[in-house]
């Protein structure tokens, strides 16, 4: 009997596509796979371990399908991922149920490890990280019509609040005629919209190339038949040049978005944070790209109460809040990660403060958005369909100013026919609920 294997991914969506190769080998091994890995032989957690929020979803997903195991109807549980990688064996010491946890360098020979597992083997194995497979197929796990594309792991701006260089080890990029290749193959696929992920996607092809090359990764991406819209996420402020804003402004398929975590804007904390910039010279980035591409969306993230933010410092990132009107923002509370650089600091911050801060920047938020959401309102739009809500009783999608997973979304009726999902349509707005658009097609 064919033995079936089901796999939860937490996190972000570079941890997605590691799941989708894992999924691959395991399908090539002769596994069956199931979407609800509760109905699985074997259970696979592929976990964050970013922050302590995530590192605690993490936990407590392993221990749901845990007891599921002692019911008997899970025989095996696989843990992998960031959590894994950067807790080793305390995992299975502290987590009795757990019957295999590997490392991330380990993943290419995930269908022999599950297979230990169901025989009873309890596996730990932590080769090195750089193993991570890049390349290889995929099993897509998104809707059929837009999917991410991995071009690097790993990191090696080394901010002293962030753990991921510890995790996932230095920055190294995709041979670009492989992430050409992938992205063929998608829009082969049905593929129509394409996320251009890494730690740092603005650093590709630094160490390979020895110099910038997402701009000419970026060209070569929009010959490809079938794609329709390229977004770009996770961009680091101080590799934001010219001829990549130039190849955003003139490239018909690459959205006006961008994806930029700047974490604050004070110098003296970005600077203890490992990160160059301040408030005037981020001012001036910003006014910059917004220049060089009109109607450009901007999405940042931004940290409060990290170790010695003074009352003023994040009052001044609240200015900046308000100045810049981003039309996209998460704010998040410091986590102080062991191991890292700034949980050894002095002034560590009441969690009570920290969270406090984060909130007043949301609210902030709400209201720019609010405001945007209002600009917008009489115009017309083309929105990416990605199906029907059958609670609302209307359609969804996602617009050019959206990013999937994070970002709100368009809710629109229709008058005669019915779209399909991954067709693009013309949807005039009308109205908002909250920060989700919504109006009629066309």
């Amino acid at each position: 009997m064919q033995n079936t294997v089901g796999i939860v991914s937490l996190g972000c969506a570079k941890n997605r596509v590691d799941a989708e190769l894992m999924m691959y080998k395991l399908n090539q091994a002769g596994y069956r796979l199931v979407q609800d890995a509760a109905m699985a032989d074997a259970a696979i957690i592929n976990t964050c371990g970013f922050i302590e929020s995530a590192k605690q979803e993490s936990i407590d997903e392993i221990l749901e399908l845990a007891q599921l195991k002692k019911e008997g109807k899970i025989k095996a549980i696989i843990v992998t991922g960031c959590l894994a990688e950067r807790y080793n064996s305390q995992i299975m010491q502290q987590l009795n149920e757990v019957d295999a946890v590997i490392g991330i360098g380990k993943n290419a020979d995930i269908a022999e490890v599950v297979k230990r597992a169901l025989e009873g083997e309890k596996v730990e194995e932590f080769p090195d990280k750089l193993r991570l497979p890049l390349d290889g197929g995929r099993v897509q796990s998104t809707e059929q019509h837009w999917a991410y594309l991995k071009i690097a792991d790993g990191c090696d701006n080394c901010c002293t609040y962030c753990a991921i260089p510890l995790i996932r080890g230095k920055f190294r990029s995709r041979k670009m005629e492989d992430i050409v290749a992938e992205a063929k193959r998608l829009a082969k696929n049905g593929v129509k919209e394409l996320n251009v992920i890494a730690q740092d996607t603005t650093r590709y092809g630094e160490d390979n190339y020895g110099r910038l090359m997402l701009p000419e990764l970026l060209k070569q991406l929009c010959g490809i038949d079938g794609i329709e819209w390229i977004r770009i996420l996770y961009c680091y402020p101080d590799r934001i040049t010219d001829e990549l804003l130039d190849v955003m402004r003139d490239e018909d398929k690459i959205v006006n978005y961008i994806d930029l975590p700047l974490q604050h804007c004070n110098g003296r904390v970005l600077q203890a944070m490992n990160r160059r910039g301040d408030k005037d010279s981020l001012t001036k980035l910003i006014r910059h790209i917004r220049e060089k591409v009109p109607g450009v969306v901007l999405r940042t993230t931004l940290i409060t109460g990290f170790p010695g933010e003074s009352e003023e410092e994040f009052e001044e990132l609240s200015a900046f809040v308000g100045e810049m009107k981003f039309e996209r923002l998460g704010c998040f509370a410091y986590s102080q990660e062991e191991d890292t650089p700034a949980a050894l600091m002095d002034d560590q911050i009441d969690e009570d403060v920290k969270a406090r801060r984060a909130e007043i920047i949301g609210d902030q938020e709400a209201v720019i958005m609010n405001d945007w959401c209002e600009s917008i309102i009489g115009r017309e739009i083309d929105v990416l369909v990605d199906g029907f809500d059958r609670y609302a009783e209307c359609w969804f999608g996602r617009s050019v100013f959206d990013a999937p997973e994070v970002d709100p979304c368009v809710f629109f009726t229709v008058s005669d026919r019915k779209p399909q999902p991954g067709e693009t349509v013309r949807v005039r707005i009308d109205d908002h609920i909250d920060c989700d658009l919504t109006g009629e097609m066309i």
